[in-house]
């Protein structure tokens, strides 16, 4: 019954109009469907996303080894990640690419809950899978993800109802009525949406700030539960010759913590990611020390969902929070263990979507079966909505709604 009978690889489009993978995987009365985003602003560390040759070679690949999975047991996921490992033969998955790896290991075990007539998030968290995370929407932003926006790559909303539909609702509201104030602040100029549907405007990064937070506040007493601002620098995005180059100023290392510090005592910023460069873990470990009770503070690109990455930060104390991207790593197993350690460790979960995304909703399912505390991925737009709307199903089936 959870024997894999049949695979099938093909190329789709992500949501920036690029080429990317989705495997389907048959048992007996089993199916599972993975497709693979893509990430502008990686880190350094992260898995290759396909071999030097592009996805044509990586799924070529991937395609003469088949035979090594038809057969296998889909519910042993550790058996059929470390094959992947195998027959990839580099530490970064640069003969097979992490998206062709990933998009594997997360169709297999879509296959294998479908089999066992299970969620996915119940065949992988068990029967004590039941709290919802707790959506982060990018609404304002920049950087690598939009031309003429902010430094500061995004300012977010985060809803913490107790209602996962009330949060998801109160995150597009922020949107609509930060967009609403744009379009006012600037009535002769078009304002757009980045690549995560995040609207962008020739704004400084504080007035940004500001604006976004009114926006929060004024949409918080409509819903009457707690919405706060978070802000995801993406700094290694704008970190040149040991100096963090905004549009109007630049800052030491030390003039970077105090900023962040600033911005995070007189806005009231609820969750900071990448505050600081990829490679920074004393930098990290200040900041940590100065504001990490009261604050989430992110590692994304600095530990780039990597085992022994995190080990390094949890040596330090650089960080509270580990940005959890499925795709970054290659395989749920190895995703399932930085979690794992993370969560031995006292680090808060942030699953995350990547800024060229899918329809796919396996993040979604993992937040949940996973324990993750929050959940990243957009405030509008199809492709992120996917994520947001499963969401609003999962809960419905966890309450028996």
């Amino acid at each position: 019954m959870t024997l894999i009978e049949d695979i099938i690889v093909r190329k789709i489009l992500d949501s920036r109009g690029n080429q990317t993978v989705e495997i389907d995987v048959y048992t007996l009365n089993g199916f599972g469907r993975a497709a693979a985003p893509a990430g502008k602003s990686t880190g350094k560390h992260e898995v290759k996303a396909y071999p030097r040759g592009g996805i044509d070679e990586g799924i070529k690949y991937f395609k003469e080894r088949l035979d090594h999975f038809i057969g296998m047991d889909a519910t042993q996921q550790e058996d059929v990640d470390a094959i992947l490992h195998e027959i990839d033969k580099t530490p970064d998955f640069s003969m097979l690419g992490g998206n062709i790896a990933v998009t594997f290991s997360l169709a297999v075990a879509k296959a294998a809950a479908s089999s066992l007539a299970l969620p996915l998030y119940q065949y992988l968290g068990g029967i004590y899978a039941k709290e919802i995370p707790k959506p982060v929407g990018n609404v304002l932003g920049g950087g690598k993800h939009a031309i003429n926006g902010t430094t500061i790559q995004e300012m977010l909303s985060a809803s913490l109802g107790d209602s996962t539909k009330d949060n998801v609702f109160a995150n597009a509201e922020v949107h609509r009525v930060l967009g609403d104030k744009l379009k006012k602040r600037f009535p002769d100029l078009s304002i757009g949406l980045g690549d995560e549907k995040a609207w962008v405007a020739p704004l400084r990064d504080e007035e940004a700030i500001a604006l976004v937070v009114d926006s929060i506040e004024e949409v918080k007493s409509k819903y009457g539960f707690e919405i706060m601002p978070a802000l995801d620098f993406a700094a290694s995005s704008f970190y040149e010759n040991g100096k963090y180059v905004y549009h109007d100023k630049e800052l030491s290392t030390e003039e970077q913590i105090e900023f962040v510090e600033e911005l995070v005592k007189e806005y009231g910023i609820y969750i900071v990611e990448d505050p600081l460069d990829e490679e920074d873990f004393d930098g990290f470990a200040e900041l940590t020390k100065r504001i990490g009770d009261s604050v989430y503070i992110v590692g994304d690109d600095i530990f780039v969902t990597n085992k022994k990455r995190l080990e390094i930060g949890i040596e330090k104390g650089a960080a509270n929070t580990i940005l959890i991207k499925p795709n970054q790593i290659g395989t749920l197993t190895d995703m399932h263990e930085t979690i794992r350690l993370a969560k031995d460790n006292g680090y808060a979960c942030m699953i995350s979507h990547r800024s060229g995304e899918t329809c796919d909703t396996s993040i979604a399912h993992l937040g949940v079966a996973f324990g993750c505390e929050f959940i990243k991925t957009g405030t509008i737009g199809g492709e992120r909505l996917a994520k947001l709307n499963e969401l609003i199903r999962i809960e419905e089936e966890i309450k028996g709604e």
